[in-house]
């Protein structure tokens, strides 16, 4: 029997994006989704999809920041790992960037629009159903740290961030998808990406979701 394959789509906070490092990443005994694979066990597949800077639909015009938009991705993604029974979506943070002018609200239309409804209606090919999805909302942003106060890339943001977790609610409840709550997520001395206590606790939450599910 081929095991139950779950994606993991989002952003650095997938990846696993050590807080206030240069660009270190979590171990595979530390990230989410690798504790959310051993959890799991050999019944099922957990496929890494997590990219530093990844949007939603903004293009990143750093030097060497090419490819960050994850609508442009999204389909060929979803295709490359077919068949998918399972996707895992954390995505929005990065569009609370300053320079992009992105409202909550925005974002989380654009979410429901290009991500939710996108998933939901990407048939899995040869056989007649979708993949059955699970929204994480984004972890609140902590804009006021020492760590970024020399930094306006985020200026804003963390008001935004706390409607994240009733904006996405509502839209895994419109869209019959299933929802884990950004209530236990914290971030490090960034104020971006999750702590390590987050990613286990993250783990926990989605196997727990899953077990549910199956």
């Amino acid at each position: 029997m081929e095991p139950i394959r779950i994606l993991c789509y989002g952003d650095s906070n997938t990846w696993g994006y050590i807080s206030g490092t240069d660009h270190k990443r979590y171990g595979s005994n530390e990230r989410w989704t690798k504790l959310l694979a051993k959890k799991l066990g050999d019944k099922f597949e957990v496929i890494e999809e997590g990219l530093n800077g990844r949007t939603l639909t903004s293009n990143d015009n750093r030097i060497n920041k090419e490819g960050r938009n994850g609508y442009e991705y999204l389909l060929p993604c979803l295709d490359t790992h077919n068949p998918i029974d399972v996707v895992i979506i954390m995505l929005g943070s990065n569009e609370l960037k300053a320079e992009y002018n992105r409202t909550a609200e925005q974002i989380g239309e654009i979410f429901e629009e290009k991500f939710v409804k996108t998933i939901l209606y990407r048939k899995i090919e040869l056989e007649h159903k979708s993949p059955k999805l699970i929204i994480i909302a984004p972890a609140e942003v902590n804009e006021h740290v020492e760590y970024r106060s020399e930094e306006k890339k985020f200026l804003g943001a963390e008001e935004k961030s706390k409607k994240f977790n009733s904006i996405y609610k509502n839209i895994a409840e419109k869209n019959n998808c299933y929802f884990i709550s950004n209530e236990e997520l914290k971030t490090g001395i960034d104020g971006l990406h999750l702590t390590i206590e987050s990613h286990r606790r993250l783990a926990e939450l989605l196997v727990e979701k899953i077990k549910d599910i199956f």
